[in-house]
């Protein structure tokens, strides 16, 4: 059977398994099976990842990046050494270093992985995981939810149903799951969760706890004294761990800092009582999203007939006591909660591969996912229409009809939302194209939405015409991965120099999705003064350009010159990369557009 590593990519540690014979395995290396989240540069310009990276950071915080994880699916650049990295970029050093440890445990080159992510990760977050993993030379053969692959190495025996709750509380998220179990058949009732919510923030509580009290004491703030920063920071993650374990800790740390000369030492105890008083309101909104998870199971907390523990920072006792004195079940942590993740991952692997575990997966999307839609009750066209409902197994296909909104209408805009607001201001604008050349039929002419959710989480979005068949669609994996060639063949080699030691990563060439927005004038872009891919780097400005310069010709006079003052101004803002004024300047072009069509 072919080898598929099961990965969890972690915010603080991250892990690698693979089944071997009957058994899930976790990769050892230097006696250590957790991988630190943490990328370094050293002096040299020797890239440093896992424990020489965390060590590196006490002395140059500057040369090292830790909890990349909360930064995946953001559009930025990170400072390392002299170079700057996208969050993928990031991940990916990580992913090819379990890589390279599974490599030679093994004996033998492996290509193909499943990685894990937050259940409630978002399509953009998940295709940066997804990238991440191509960068690291893997094929990504699926995307599951954490929770989903502790379910996996935990399941029962047993023939009988079980409803299981999974508690998944790491360093950097927090999930929870609602699996039902019957006859090695998986299928998740309901997630919730909050990407930003872990056992970094109770560092951060911690830390802030620590420099304050220090301050008082000495006048001296550690927080202004990088070196200062990463010793507490580590210092505190440590203290953290022995108070799951004992109901008080020392923290010291000699010669933290110096004033008028004279050295400071930082020398004080910690008590568990006074911890989980500063972390309880952050554990009440664990507690919200169960309540939360339980009612879309339509479930009560007597059905639940296991609690899976799940997540490094789930061992704190302050947790046990809540969910024991919430649900009344016996929890459970027999498996590491820091590895059942990766061991689920692999197993998901085998099952890929075709190894006879006897278990069936049945995913959900956490999240609902729709489009906007013009209400004339209200007169709002902020109105969110659900297609794909939070909860729905996938892979899955729904559709929607529409009306269009005038007689003659010949264009109509597809926002893709992802959120629960009823207004789409309040949800995530995640993709976005224009389908024209309607026929010029009366108001009410249907429209044909249909959103077809893949097994590992990807969005494809099919607009049609219904009498004609004219169509356009989007898939939203394309919103992030606009530069994605370049970034993988550079980086790629980037990192092979890294790691020359080795068989370098190849580098394959891509076929570069065009966009489906179509210019009919070749010369638009340079007659605008716009940079070359300027429409795949703003595709819905780019969509809403080319609808005002094709409205140009309508119009004559005044509301002529107020479109091209409009579309003027809009190229400049996006020349500048000035995203607020870009977005101020969409809303107004959007808003005069509106006036115009409706009036001609």
């Amino acid at each position: 059977m072919e080898t598929i590593l099961g990965i969890d990519l972690g915010t603080t540690n991250s892990e690698v398994s693979v089944i071997r014979g009957n058994d899930v395995v976790v990769i050892e290396k230097d006696g250590h099976r957790l991988l630190p989240s943490v990328v370094g540069i050293d002096l040299s310009g020797n890239l440093l990842v896992g424990h020489p990276a965390k060590n590196q950071a006490i002395l140059y915080p500057e040369r090292t990046i830790k909890s990349i994880k909360r930064k995946m699916g953001e559009d930025i650049r990170i400072k390392l050494g002299d170079q700057e990295y996208s969050p993928p970029e990031i991940s990916a050093m990580i992913l090819r270093t379990l890589r390279s440890y599974a490599e030679e445990s093994l004996g033998q080159k492996v290509s193909k992985a499943v990685i894990t992510v937050p259940a409630f990760f978002n399509d953009t977050q998940r295709e940066a995981t997804r990238l991440a993993g191509e960068l690291a030379g893997l094929d990504v053969v699926r995307i599951i939810n954490e929770p989903t692959a502790a379910s996996l190495i935990y399941n029962s025996d047993s023939t009988q149903q079980e409803t299981l709750l999974v508690y998944d509380l790491g360093g950097g998220t927090f999930d929870v799951s609602i699996v039902r179990v019957e006859d090695g058949v998986l299928e998740v009732l309901a997630s919730h969760g909050d990407t930003h919510l872990g056992g970094d923030d109770f560092d951060q509580l911690l830390f802030d706890y620590v420099c304050d009290t220090f301050k008082k004491q000495h006048k001296v703030d550690l927080r202004e004294i990088p070196v200062a920063v990463s010793r507490v920071l580590q210092a505190v993650e440590e203290a953290k761990k022995r108070l799951s374990v004992e109901p008080f800790t020392q923290i010291k740390e000699e010669f933290i800092t110096e004033k008028n000369g004279i050295s400071l030492h930082l020398d004080m105890e910690l008590s568990r009582m006074d911890y989980e008083e500063q972390i309880l309101p952050l554990l009440e909104k664990t507690l919200t999203c169960l309540n939360d998870a339980l009612n879309d199971a339509h479930l009560h907390p007597d059905d639940i007939d296991k609690v899976i523990m799940v997540g490094g920072a789930s061992r704190t006792p302050l947790v046990h006591q809540l969910l024991e004195s919430r649900l009344g079940s016996k929890l459970h942590g027999e498996i590491d909660p820091d590895l059942c993740v990766t061991m689920g991952a692999a197993v998901q692997g085998g099952l890929i591969s075709g190894t006879k575990i006897g278990r069936v997966l049945i995913d959900i999307t956490p999240h609902t996912l729709g489009t906007n839609v013009f209400d004339p009750m209200t007169n709002s066209p902020f109105v969110f229409s659900p297609i794909i409902k939070r909860n729905t197994p996938i892979p899955c296909s729904r559709s929607n009809a529409y009306g269009t909104l005038y007689d003659k209408q010949e264009a109509v805009d597809i926002d893709v939302y992802q959120g629960e607001s009823d207004d789409v201001r309040q949800n995530v604008l995640i993709g976005h194209f224009h389908l024209s050349g309607l026929a010029k039929v009366p108001q009410g002419n249907q429209i044909i939405c249909r959103f077809d959710l893949d097994i590992n989480g990807i969005l494809h979005v099919t607009a049609t015409e219904k009498n004609t068949g004219l169509a356009g669609n989007i898939t939203v994996e394309n919103v992030l991965t606009e530069h994605k060639t370049e970034v993988n063949q550079a980086f790629r080699e980037h990192l092979n120099g890294f790691f020359a030691d080795e068989e370098a990563i190849p580098v394959e060439s891509e076929e570069v999705v065009d966009t489906e927005l179509v210019i009919g004038d070749k010369n638009f872009a340079s007659q605008l003064g716009l940079a070359d891919g300027w429409e795949k780097r703003y595709a819905k400005e780019a969509a809403l350009i080319q609808r005002a310069v094709t409205f140009i010709s309508k119009v004559t006079g005044d509301d002529k010159k107020d479109i091209e003052k409009r579309i003027k101004e809009l190229v400049d803002a996006i020349n500048r990369n000035d995203a607020d004024q870009t977005t101020s300047l969409v809303s107004q072009l959007e808003d005069l557009l509106y006036y115009l069509e409706d009036s001609v």
